[in-house]
């Protein structure tokens, strides 16, 4: 079996390389160098297509993304570009070669007024990043053997979880905003992703962590580690260009009955001390 993966260089590529050891898998990057993969910026469609093409995998699966919440507000060209019309062009080939695609996608598609979102919840973005992920899920789903999983949170090297992880056993006060999501360990999403891609799914699927505002899982690290740093709660975080959605938290229970992973708050956080670069 043959699997290409588009985004090989970020935090779930680098995850996706541990786990899909039982295929045979091309890996593309676009500024962070991936030992023997395939340099490509997914906004060269041809190229994007061309590689398709001449690969022929049995499973692509997109984990290719512009994330910048903010760096989408003011470079909105690039952000429709990467996380909408690229995905177009990709299902485009895979309908030729016939094969199986996973669509990474974003719990930025819900507008955070209520959250717990399932499946079947009517989007409605509050920023671009979300509208650009949610266009990038229509192209995904025009295709009948593809599979959208929307994700929240994920970290491993990056991002908040991290970011708290390093500050509170530095001593340092971690302000922390009061907003929910459902964060996910770049590891454990990876071998979801290894889980559905077997069973071969379609439609749209939520596969995240437990519902958690970032004030209280910061509190959680600290807590769990016995760590010197500080909590502070805050109710907003100054110079976001982006609004972001209050609580983006994704209903996971369906995935739960569908993989062998565990989903739960301290199950993620342990992933946090597998990882050299957070050591």
């Amino acid at each position: 079996m043959r699997a290409l993966v588009l985004g090989g260089s970020g935090q779930l590529g680098l995850e996706l390389r541990e786990v899909l050891s039982n295929y045979e898998v091309v890996w593309t990057y676009s500024s962070r160098e991936v030992p023997g993969g395939v340099k490509l910026d997914v906004r060269d469609f041809n190229s994007l297509e061309d590689l398709v093409l001449r690969t022929r995998p049995d499973v692509v699966v997109n984990a290719a993304a512009f994330t910048d919440v903010d760096g989408c507000e003011t470079d909105r060209e690039r952000c429709l570009k990467v996380n909408g019309e690229a995905v177009k062009h990709l299902v485009r080939a895979a309908r030729v070669v016939e094969a199986y695609v996973v669509h990474v996608s974003t719990d930025y598609v819900f507008d955070g007024e209520r959250g717990n979102y399932a499946e079947e919840d009517v989007p409605n973005p509050v920023n671009y990043y979300g509208l650009s992920k949610l266009v990038g899920e229509a192209y995904a789903l025009s295709y009948d053997d593809s599979l959208v999983v929307r994700t929240s949170g994920v970290f491993r090297h990056k991002g908040y979880v991290p970011y708290a992880l390093r500050a509170l056993r530095e001593g340092r006060e971690v302000a922390a905003f009061r907003g929910y999501y459902s964060p996910i360990s770049a590891r454990k999403l990876a071998q979801a992703v290894h889980e559905l891609v077997g069973q071969r799914r379609t439609g749209v699927l939520n596969v995240a962590g437990e519902r958690v505002s970032r004030y209280d899982l910061a509190v959680k690290l600290k807590e769990m580690y016995g760590l010197p740093g500080k909590v502070r709660e805050v109710q907003d975080v100054q110079g976001w260009k982006a609004r972001r959605p209050f609580d983006s938290s994704l209903n996971s229970s369906r995935a739960r009955g569908l993989i062998s992973v565990e989903l739960g708050l301290e199950e993620n956080l342990e992933d946090l001390l597998k990882v050299e670069e957070v050591r």
